[in-house]
């Protein structure tokens, strides 16, 4: 008898069970269930982007002062990086395209709006941290709290880091807050005390 079912369902079971992998695996990407969650989230804000060993550097330096803050068995930190220059990607014949520039830096400017919004990243890391504060006002007061609404200067908001990049720290208009905080925070002022 489960022979005979068998062999005029098999099908029905093989396409079923393939639709629900297909289900599962959509629902888990979706919902971030198959991917590993960051413990610290770093926003590169520059004109091209960080070559891979500088970026595996300052990865190593933030793990190496950061701990396994999600409790997933190991300690991640994830540079988001948000390049507005033409050269960030090369056009379909290998060269890069001047033209496209522009939409490159909407793009680059909506995933960094997005970033902000979202307080995905703690860290800000720039090339030109003047140009950020002036168009996003999203820098920390040295103490952690926002700056005055007219305040668009970097002092004592950032700190000179290798590579001729600047990093800074956001801080909050509202109750909304990265994941982690206060652990980046603790973070932030062991940099700063960093020679």
């Amino acid at each position: 008898m489960i022979k005979n079912w068998w062999y005029y369902h098999k099908w029905y079971v093989i396409c079923a069970v393939i639709l629900l992998l297909a289900g599962i695996d959509i629902l888990g990407n979706t919902f971030g269930w198959f991917k590993d969650t960051p413990d610290v989230q770093i926003a590169y804000i520059g004109d091209t982007p960080l070559p891979e060993d500088t970026a595996a550097s300052i990865e190593d330096t933030f793990a190496s002062l950061a701990d396994d803050y999600n409790h997933d068995g190991k300690v991640l930190v994830k540079i988001n990086q948000f390049v507005s220059s033409a050269t960030a990607a090369p056009a379909e014949n290998g060269f890069f395209a001047a033209a496209e520039s522009p939409a490159y830096q909407q793009a680059a400017e909506i995933a960094l709006i997005g970033d902000i919004e979202d307080c995905v990243s703690y860290f800000f890391l720039m090339e030109d941290p003047g140009y950020v504060q002036r168009e996003y006002q999203v820098l920390a007061m040295p103490d952690g709290s926002c700056p005055d609404e007219y305040d668009f200067s970097i002092e004592d908001k950032v700190i000179s880091w290798d590579f001729g990049l600047y990093l800074g720290r956001r801080c909050f208009y509202n109750k909304k807050q990265t994941p982690y905080a206060d652990e980046c925070s603790r973070i932030w002022n062991i940099l700063k005390k960093t020679p």
